[in-house]
């Protein structure tokens, strides 16, 4: 029991969309529609990509690149620009969640080292918004930029037309927000070796797979080819990175798929929420990413309607917010409060202050552009 109790804890979203997804299966008994529910190309892309990024976290080379980058910094406001920007630059092509889970444990150890513990709280809060919205700039950041990029069939030049807007001012906001970190001296200590060796083989492996992985995002290649590839060279050169994958999410996407499937085919549901969706899509998303993530929420809201470019903008922007309204922002939470002093109280109201003022930012810079 307290496995399964565990178990809930840490995989909430998925208990909840399995859950879901079942009690819809009540209105809409199993038939040879379910066949059609899930996008496999999204799950394949995604598996591929999450195995790419887990083969390079196994050889720390987000971590070796970030150590190199902060050799140069002499107070804690340059230590902490160039932690959050490396979120920012880095979630693009690694995933939100990836650049949390890399470089907030980096921030700890760093601002530990220089004794300025004190500053660690707004980095910390800098880089999840940081993550949050440097991802959004291109499909692969993020999983609902993958699924809806795959199922819009925007081109990647009219995906990043449609972010580049909200990315630049979110830059601007983070360049700005760096004067709530308090301008200390810091010294860093001499780089020790802890990482093993490299392995030139298996780095150049898993770049080749990065590029493969590309070419299939940017649909130069079919998805099935990319996902092959990735299989083939882990289950022949580096199998303990199966373990590694995040098969919970992938449970969630194909839970929810099925749950989207079911409640478009129930006439009342789905009359009530398209009609709702079609007149306000950005609010819409924007609003269900605070309440279920917006991961969930893109699943869901493209379900009924096919306004894609409100839907993208909307559960990007509405994955400030809330501690909820991104997953990514729950993992840098938990990883935060496992830091030596740290204060939960304070970084929530931190946390929260900065995710409406950078919501509200964004809000009104889609009501100009509207």
């Amino acid at each position: 029991m307290k496995k399964i109790i565990n178990f809930v804890k840490t995989e909430s979203v998925l208990t909840i969309s399995v859950l879901l997804a079942a009690v819809s299966c009540f209105a809409v008994p199993p038939d040879s529609e379910y066949a059609g529910y899930i996008d496999v190309k999204v799950i394949s892309l995604l598996f591929s990509l999450m195995a790419v990024m887990a083969g390079f976290q196994s050889m720390f080379v987000f971590r070796r690149i970030g150590r190199a980058l902060l050799s140069k910094t002499k107070n804690t406001v340059e230590l902490a620009a160039v932690l959050v920007m490396l979120c920012f630059f880095s979630s693009m092509f690694v995933t939100n969640d990836v650049a949390l889970i890399t470089f907030v444990p980096f921030a700890a150890e760093l601002f530990m080292m220089c004794g300025k513990r004190k500053q660690l709280l707004v980095t910390v809060v800098l880089q999840t918004i940081a993550a949050n919205l440097g991802s959004m700039l291109i499909p692969p950041g993020n999983p609902q930029n993958l699924y809806l990029y795959s199922v819009s069939g925007m081109s990647m030049a009219e995906f990043v037309s449609v972010m580049l807007p909200f990315s630049a001012l979110s830059f601007a906001l983070l360049c700005i927000s760096l004067i709530f970190v308090k301008k200390e001296p810091t010294e860093l200590p001499e780089q020790k070796e802890v990482y093993p060796a490299v392995n030139r083989k298996r780095l150049i492996m898993y770049i080749l797979l990065f590029a493969v992985c590309l070419c299939a995002v940017l649909k130069l290649i079919p998805h099935y080819l990319s996902f092959a590839a990735v299989a083939v060279c882990l289950a022949l050169f580096d199998r303990r990175i199966f373990a590694r994958i995040d098969y919970g999410l992938l449970l969630t996407f194909a839970a929810l798929f099925v749950l989207v499937g079911n409640l478009a085919r129930i006439p009342a549901v789905y009359g009530f929420v398209s009609s709702l969706t079609e007149s306000h899509p950005f609010a819409v998303s924007v609003g269900a990413s605070q309440v279920i993530s917006n991961v969930p929420a893109a699943l869901l809201i493209s379900g009924f309607t096919e306004n894609y470019t409100e839907i993208l903008k909307g559960v990007n922007i509405g994955g400030l917010g809330t501690l909820i309204a991104s997953m990514a922002s729950l993992i840098s939470y938990k990883l935060y409060v496992r830091t030596e002093g740290a204060e939960k109280g304070r970084y929530m109201a931190v946390f929260t202050l900065l995710n409406v003022v950078f919501l509200a930012a964004l809000c009104v810079l889609n009501m100009i552009l509207h």
